[in-house]
């Protein structure tokens, strides 16, 4: 008798190619890939699978099948999404995470999501959103809180929040007392995200001006490490204001005011269209709302500085 473990295998290997990656995807070995996929093709007296050069490909009956694999695999995450209670959500979700959210509401989504899918893990990689997207793509993780929207076919994307840019220093540079011209703060090394980031290429057409000399421009994956570079009066950091909620309010950081204008940043959850999306659609629903209810609660408070 068939069974919805061997269709989502099956599913799964041809979607990535690979008896290693459906593993991988599905949390368990090659082995037991091996094994569920020769039950299936014995239950269906047909071989669906060529293994040819270590890439898995349908053959013509098993693209046959993947038509019905995935009808059967998005109706039955239908069915769960609407009749079974939420504990009944199990499994291992992959999520790619850009630093900015690490800062602001992630802890908040990691007990939102332990308390209302209590089944459900959450394997976390921390990166600059064009790795992820990469990760993304290649299916090597479900959903990602990136910089967006992605624009890569089969993405689905949905806003989460947008961030303003400030540009933020130690009150030890003396910068905090009035307007700052683009000159006063090109005087510094300019601290921000990494090269290959949006954010970074933006810093860089802001000052790129032939009245102001070359920049001194500090680039960091790491975020803890800006702004720590940033309080120890090393630099300008230009980041979203809300990550230094804490150092803006016991003095640590200024807000500088500057006529310099940098767009926000606007965070999307990301996903890729597949069958069985439920999980990543509920997750990625809870992660807006949280992003939506920080972002009123961070206003007020960053508006005093």
């Amino acid at each position: 008798m068939l069974d919805f473990r061997s269709i989502e295998t099956f599913l799964w290997v041809v979607k990535l190619g690979s008896f290693r990656g459906a593993a991988q995807r599905l949390n368990t070995t090659q082995p037991a890939i091996s094994q569920r996929i020769a039950q299936l093709e014995r239950e269906m007296g047909v071989k669906l699978l060529n293994r040819d050069h270590r890439v898995a490909s349908p053959t013509p009956s098993g693209r046959q099948m993947m038509v019905y694999a995935e009808k059967l695999i998005g109706l039955r995450a239908q069915m769960m999404a609407e009749i079974s209670d939420a504990s009944a959500m199990r499994g291992v979700m992959r999520l790619g995470v850009a630093e900015t959210i690490v800062h602001t509401w992630l802890p908040r989504l990691v007990k939102s999501v332990n308390q209302v899918y209590p089944n459900l893990s959450l394997e976390i990689e921390v990166d600059i959103t064009p790795n992820l997207t990469a990760r993304l793509l290649a299916q090597e993780i479900e959903l990602a809180f990136v910089v967006g929207p992605l624009s890569a076919s089969g993405v689905h994307n949905r806003v989460l929040a947008d961030y303003p840019i400030g540009f933020l220093a130690s009150p030890s540079l003396g910068l905090g007392k009035g307007p700052v011209t683009p000159a006063e703060l090109a005087r510094f090394p300019i601290i921000t995200f990494p090269r290959k980031t949006k954010p970074y290429e933006v810093v860089r057409e802001v000052f790129d001006r032939p009245e102001l000399p070359p920049i001194r421009l500090h680039a960091s994956a790491s975020l803890a490490t800006v702004i720590h570079m940033a309080v120890e009066g090393l630099g300008v950091a230009v980041i979203p204001d809300a990550i230094v909620e804490n150092e803006l309010a016991d003095g640590r950081l200024q807000l500088l005011d500057t006529d310099l204008a940098i767009a926000p940043l606007t965070f999307t959850a990301s996903w890729l269209a597949s069958p069985d999306v439920v999980a990543v659609e509920r997750v990625a629903e809870l992660a807006r709302q949280i992003a939506q209810s920080s972002l009123a609660v961070d206003a007020p408070a960053l508006a005093g500085h």
